[in-house]
């Protein structure tokens, strides 16, 4: 991959998710009306601070990015809130998947980025 549009999407992504991550803590973002049923899994991501420990997540990744330090490992464990923010949206409120999508896709390019690293722990 190119050299310069890695560290412009690395760049990027990093501030894309410190900037929600840290929207997670300070609610600087006006929230989308949800449906009942999103509404009442939210609220449980929220009572057992779960929201909290994703937010933690995605600063920590975000920073990782910015830095360049242990990126590939948070590549891996983000890719987890990648998939749950699909499946979230696409099954409870799919009108507004596209940040989810964006989320997804920007994670799969970093893991792209970083696949000289993974080559270890992928060997049979």
């Amino acid at each position: 991959m190119n050299p310069t549009f890695s560290l412009a999407i690395r760049i990027v992504f990093g501030l894309f998710l410190i900037t929600f991550g840290a929207n997670k803590f300070l609610h600087f973002m006006p929230a989308a009306q949800m449906s009942e049923a999103a509404m009442n899994y939210f609220s449980a991501l929220m009572s057992t601070n779960t929201l909290n420990v994703v937010a933690i997540v995605e600063i920590l990744a975000g920073v990782s990015l910015l830095i360049n330090k242990f990126g590939a490992l948070m590549m891996i464990i983000l890719m987890i809130i990648s998939i749950n923010a699909i499946l979230f949206h696409a099954f409870l409120e799919p009108g507004s998947i596209w940040g989810a999508v964006v989320l997804l896709l920007f994670n799969i390019v970093m893991l792209f980025s970083y696949k000289d690293r993974y080559t270890d722990i992928l060997r049979p």
